[in-house]
């Protein structure tokens, strides 16, 4: 399996949203290429971000210009209804192969759906610093249970594959607990101390927050 997690990414639309995304992203040692129309908040954002752009994201040829078409990734996170689904159409035109979109209603996430959107988030759910977690490709799913507590749905790290759960270590050592087990064209089982890990598996995690995050950087 191909690790995309250090992939660059593409974030268009920078109002609080897309900053705070972008700027997570770059914190976390992923290149960024962020667009935005207005050139005041692009220049507000100057040497914080990776690379930036002051483009409209709208128009075809201007996504080809700037080598989106190369990117694996991008995040749409445009507030404006209609510009939000153009831009998101057009990453599906280029064929953008994870297409992540901000949505500010059900309607408009179910029609960034429609238009071939991968994965849509509404931010009063999802913030910037949480879809960070996913968009960096490190973690399947991502979910805060209560305040510094969290499960997330990944893959099992190298160094755990083949070794019973009640060998590993793994909580001594990182504080986290897998608590379920998903075989390749099996459903979710829960994990026992014999359950040993293959590289085909989804896992799901719990442990307080850093200690999660610190536990994904291995995979």
């Amino acid at each position: 399996m191909v690790d995309r997690s250090n992939d660059p990414v593409v974030v268009i639309g920078l109002g609080r949203f897309g900053s705070a995304l972008a700027l997570e992203l770059t914190r976390r040692g992923t290149e960024v290429l962020a667009i935005d129309n207005r050139p005041k908040i692009v220049q507000g954002l100057s040497g914080h971000i990776t690379h930036l752009a002051t483009a409209d994201a709208t128009d075809l040829e201007t996504l080809q210009q700037l080598g989106v078409p190369d990117f694996y990734r991008a995040v749409v996170a445009i507030g404006d209804l209609e510009a939000s689904i153009l831009s998101a159409s057009l990453l599906v035109e280029l064929e953008i192969d994870d297409i992540w979109a901000k949505a500010v209603s059900q309607q408009h996430r179910r029609i960034l759906s429609r238009v071939g959107v991968h994965h849509v988030v509404l931010p009063e759910h999802d913030m910037g610093e949480r879809v960070a977690h996913l968009v960096s490709g490190r973690m399947l799913d991502y979910m805060e249970v209560d305040e510094n507590f969290a499960l997330i749905k990944t893959r099992p790290p190298k160094e755990y594959v083949g070794v019973p759960l009640g060998a590993s270590n793994l909580r001594r050592k990182y504080g986290v607990t897998i608590v379920a087990v998903k075989k390749e064209g099996e459903e979710f089982t829960y994990a026992t101390a014999e359950t040993e890990l293959s590289y085909g598996d989804i896992i799901l995690v719990s442990g307080r927050s850093d200690e999660i995050e610190r536990f994904s950087e291995l995979t």
